[in-house]
């Protein structure tokens, strides 16, 4: 397999994940935001509380620095157009759909058809959406047309493609990209409950913005299955970390990298010892995982933890694309 298509199947991966991710993130905040609505309580500049919160979706994104310098301040719609229409932003829905259907279209001869019709209708059916679609259709709707595209997307590969190269290298980028996605989310709760009011600087403070990442990531039913009545921020910081079967968890994320990597067939010598390289290091964080106490979750009220898994995860990425990509050769 040449290279750059093992970095064109990675990155279809990757933006599809994302492109879920995101939608299932801001699906969440309208609803958190019609609870807030409901309050009248007000940030120190005198912001609704619920306006000051749309800063919070574009840091659990890695986006504070680009959307300010084009935007400056936070509001709903820009926010909303910024993450999902925005096409000078390389994270929005329509750039990752768009860069998830060009990778595909490349690579046709090597996929199945089905995905190619399902890329192309996904991005030909986002591209004609509006701004005001969004406000005049139900948020809810839209976003969740989006989680169901991406549903459809990997139910196809599920059913028909081959667990050959191809398959692993999309599934390498989707589940690091759900690492990432995952830990920068929970970052970004516990960055909102760092600059809370006095009345939150308690453990307790930290698990509304907890609870509101179970439900970004569709766990708040298992989680309570799991849990029972013992809802508390560590408890739903061990589950999202350390459960070994919720599929959007840390564990299983990094668990099906390392099946995927193991997967990939490799002829050149040289090539097999960097991809044994790359396996040693999911096998280390793996390791690291396996060492965590809830003790060791308890006392990261800074969110130390998951800012050390993240930078881990970012690595791995790297190390990934030394290995089996030419740098440049398909937009990231």
């Amino acid at each position: 397999m040449l290279n750059r298509n093992a970095e064109a199947l990675f990155w279809i991966g990757r933006y599809m994940e994302r492109a879920e991710n995101h939608a299932r993130l801001i699906d969440v905040h309208f609803h958190l935001q019609s609870e807030d609505n409901q309050s009248s309580l007000r940030d120190e500049e005198g912001q609704p509380q619920a306006l000051c919160k749309w800063g919070r979706i574009v840091d659990a994104l890695g986006s504070r620095a680009a959307y300010e310098q084009q935007y400056g301040v936070y509001n709903e719609q820009d926010v909303v157009h910024y993450i999902t229409l925005d096409r000078d932003n390389a994270n929005s829905l329509v750039t990752c759909i768009n860069h998830a259907r060009d990778n595909v279209r490349t690579l046709r001869e090597k996929l199945p058809s089905e995905l190619w019709d399902v890329a192309n209708g996904f991005y030909l059916w986002l591209r004609e959406k509006q701004a005001g679609d969004l406000t005049r259709e139900s948020p809810h709707q839209f976003f969740g047309r989006i989680k169901e595209w991406t549903a459809m997307f990997h139910g196809i590969m599920q059913s028909v493609m081959p667990r050959e190269n191809e398959w692993h290298f999309i599934e390498c980028g989707r589940y690091l990209e759900r690492t990432e996605n995952t830990l920068r989310i929970m970052q970004s709760a516990v960055a909102a409950k760092s600059t809370a009011g006095p009345e939150e600087v308690d453990g307790s403070g930290l698990y509304p913005y907890l609870q509101a990442v179970l439900r970004s990531v569709s766990g708040y039913q298992a989680f309570r299955r799991h849990y029972a009545d013992g809802v508390s921020a560590e408890a739903i910081t061990e589950f999202l970390i350390l459960n070994e079967s919720f599929p959007r968890s840390v564990h299983f994320s990094l668990q099906a990298l390392d099946e995927n990597l193991r997967g990939i067939e490799l002829q050149e010598k040289q090539l097999r010892a960097a991809h044994d390289r790359i396996i040693r290091q999911v096998v280390k964080l793996k390791a690291e995982l396996a060492c965590l106490e809830r003790e060791d979750l308890q006392l990261d009220r800074e969110g130390a933890v998951t800012g050390h898994l993240l930078q881990a995860a970012g690595q791995l990425g790297a190390a990934f694309a030394l290995t089996f990509f030419r740098i440049g050769e398909v937009s990231a």
